[in-house]
């Protein structure tokens, strides 16, 4: 019987080594051509630019080309339903934000659910935005742009990089917990939006720090309050919205590498580490730093939980808010 059981378990081991053997192998040949990074907004953006410095990190790991393809459209949903509807090798990736891992329940005539045909790579990072303002309007403080929206309710602007969007979810909440009744207008991507802000075409912006950082030591834009739930270091006199006028407001948007769903095991746990290392390389966290992100970095699983625990939350928003895009 003993003799009888070894045979077994050693039976068992031999299987489960020739099974493990074709997905170990996989892991080990990838990548074996060019991969391809969506980023699902225009070029320019803090999207575009994350993507093209994981890109070019990437690249250089796997002495591979890892070209970036901006595909913008529908709040990011055009580059989104294009991943998913790719390949699930591993060769085809997205740069999903907020309206793919967050956001994605205020829209109703998807072709694709980027819930269930995305799954989470890694978290790259996450960043604050800032409130700003075309200086025509009438607001030097957050208070006074309260003041303003409530007495002129309909008549205020924002630009959002289109719908589902960090920029867009940031002012919904804004909206929703004020009170103010300020209208959307979306954009493909942040960078149209912040051409038709400095033109005065629209009156406001939720933006990131980086981003709108020349644009308000050029005067060209005012500052009125941060998004995160602290001040920010490169804009140390500008408070938060939550201690100005709203107590328990915060909007920090975070950016994930996902891929098509059903990427073997192997092949996402790959990425996984090498996205981690390209995060933890020091030229790599100056670059985030001046782009006013935090690195995040962590396991398949954190990137699962943490976009489980948004998605709940703006979810609750979209709800409140009862916003709906066809």
């Amino acid at each position: 019987m003993t003799s009888r059981l070894a045979l077994i378990a050693t039976l068992f081991a031999a299987i489960s080594t020739l099974m493990a053997g074709p997905a170990a192998a996989q892991a080990d040949a990838f990548p074996a051509k060019p991969i391809k990074l969506v980023v699902p907004y225009s070029a320019g953006g803090i999207a575009d630019l994350l993507g093209r410095l994981i890109a070019d990190k990437l690249g250089a790991q796997y002495k591979q080309t890892v070209v970036v393809e901006n595909r913008a459209g529908a709040g990011g949903h055009v580059g989104g339903e294009q991943v998913a509807k790719s390949p699930a090798d591993g060769y085809t990736l997205v740069l999903a934000t907020i309206a793919h891992n967050g956001a994605a329940s205020m829209y109703k005539g998807l072709k694709y659910d980027p819930v269930t045909d995305l799954q989470a790579v890694a978290l790259v990072a996450e960043s604050a935005g800032v409130l700003i303002v075309h200086p025509s309007v009438a607001a030097n403080s957050m208070a006074e742009f309260m003041a303003l929206a409530k007495a002129q309710p309909g008549k205020l602007n924002y630009a959002s990089a289109g719908n589902g969007s960090a920029i867009h979810m940031a002012t919904e909440l804004f909206k929703h917990m004020s009170g103010t009744d300020i209208v959307h207008v979306p954009y493909k991507g942040s960078s149209p939006a912040m051409a038709d802000l400095l033109g005065g075409q629209v009156q406001l912006m939720f933006e990131n720090i980086a981003t709108a950082l020349p644009h308000i030591k050029s005067g060209k834009v005012r500052a009125l309050g941060v998004t995160g739930r602290a001040r920010n270091a490169s804009l140390p006199d500008v408070p938060t919205i939550a201690e100005s006028v709203l107590p328990g407001y915060a909007a920090e948007p975070w950016y994930t590498v996902s891929a098509p769903k059903g990427v073997p095991a192997e092949v996402l746990r790959k990425l996984n580490a090498d996205i981690n290392t390209a995060l933890r390389s020091p030229d790599l966290a100056q670059r985030f730093e001046a782009l006013g992100v935090t690195p995040l970095g962590g396991s398949l699983d954190d990137a699962a939980r943490r976009n489980a625990a948004e998605a709940a939350r703006w979810s609750r928003v979209i709800s409140a808010a009862r916003i709906q895009v066809d």
